[in-house]
């Protein structure tokens, strides 16, 4: 009888397990799976399909549950859009743990170089020559230091030295993006569970 009274939201850690597919059949808590498909959306940054999901989540919830949802909603935009700012003071008035100062910067650190379609043509090419600036930059300390190794072990020709340098690159992306991954998904959990909790 518990479960049968308990409110849409306080669902949602237990939809959270479940893929797209089965949330957007969902009917009985429909208000939750389209706010869980929202911010899927917007951890993507596609903010477009983000609003698409919070708006069918306004619209099937209760009135009761609307303003916690449109809080969930300015947070999971304000991230979509890469808006540190704004993404803080939500989480805060969500009452949900704030990112980290360094989550912040990584976040605006995105918002230069991949901006939304929102902002407009020159902040695109900004993006694009900063993404180039990256790259070049990262290749060149990679190839920087395979080439003080081989100094210590006795040289190596340019081809070889330029192989390891974009191997070591590869592998130290593949590997930040491997636990920043399973960062953010830890933190999605936390966060859901900690809604899903002031919804009860």
């Amino acid at each position: 009888m518990r479960i049968e009274q308990r409110s849409p939201l306080a669902a949602m850690q237990q939809l959270e397990s479940r893929s797209d597919e089965e949330l957007e059949a969902e009917t009985r808590y429909k208000a939750a799976a389209q706010a869980i498909l929202g911010a899927r959306a917007a951890e993507r940054y596609d903010a477009k399909a983000a609003r698409a999901h919070f708006q069918r989540a306004l619209a099937a919830a209760r009135p009761q549950e609307r303003l916690q949802l449109r809080r969930m909603a300015d947070a999971s935009l304000a991230l979509a859009e890469r808006r540190p700012d704004d993404l803080k003071k939500a989480t805060e008035r969500l009452g949900v743990e704030a990112p980290t100062s360094r989550q912040l910067r990584g976040l605006w650190l995105m918002g230069l170089l991949m901006p939304p379609a929102s902002a407009g043509v020159l902040a695109r090419i900004r993006g694009i020559l900063l993404i180039i600036v990256l790259i070049v930059a990262v290749l060149a300390i990679g190839f920087g230091i395979v080439s003080l190794v081989a100094l210590a072990t006795g040289g190596l020709s340019l081809d070889l030295r330029i192989f390891y340098g974009l191997a070591l690159v590869a592998v130290a992306v593949g590997v930040l993006a491997f636990f920043g991954r399973r960062r953010q998904k830890r933190v999605q959990a936390q966060r859901s569970e900690q809604i899903a909790a002031r919804s009860r």
